[in-house]
């Protein structure tokens, strides 16, 4: 086979149907655009246009809004953690991190951190460093005779109110 032997599959490409080209073409004259008017002209755009009515887009309510401060953490359960070490994925002695468990392959990337779940049971000892953890996991945890480092997160200052004079 040689590069000028290279062919798309028979029907993969259509040929480009060419407008404007005479009457014995089917599409000549007008191009299929029909007579006059605002979309027989070129660089219309109204998409969305609804002939002055009040667009729909416009007629419906704003709902909600979109926290930029909000945080995505990696979610992992108890049960899933003691699964890699019975598999041997995890070591039991080092601390619990997000760089050991994504290591160990039980999460892909990341994110903002990793927050455990208690699903699922747990019997190795083990150190968690981690972004977050339920209460029930902290409690199967401590069970187990492991900890949980949690980090420290500072108190809102409060503003005082401006003292009236």
């Amino acid at each position: 086979m040689k590069l000028n032997d290279l062919r798309d599959n028979e029907g993969a490409t259509h040929s480009k149907k060419r407008l404007g080209r005479g009457i014995g073409s089917g599409s000549g004259k007008t191009a299929g655009r029909g007579v006059k008017g605002q979309k027989a002209r070129s660089g219309v755009a109204i998409n969305g246009f609804e002939g002055g009515q009040m667009p729909l887009y416009r007629r419906l309510p704003k709902r909600g809004f979109n926290n930029p401060f909000t945080k995505s953490y990696n979610v992992v359960s108890v049960g899933r953690v003691q699964a890699a070490i019975d598999a041997g994925k995890l070591d039991a002695a080092q601390a619990v991190t997000a760089e050991a468990l994504i290591a160990a392959g039980v999460i892909r990337r990341a994110k903002d951190g990793v927050r455990i779940l208690s699903e699922g049971e747990l019997k190795a000892k083990l150190s968690f460093d981690v972004a977050g953890a339920s209460k029930g996991a902290v409690e199967k945890i401590e069970k187990a005779g492991g900890s949980v480092t949690l980090p420290v997160v500072a108190e809102p200052v409060k503003k005082m109110a401006p003292k009236a004079k």
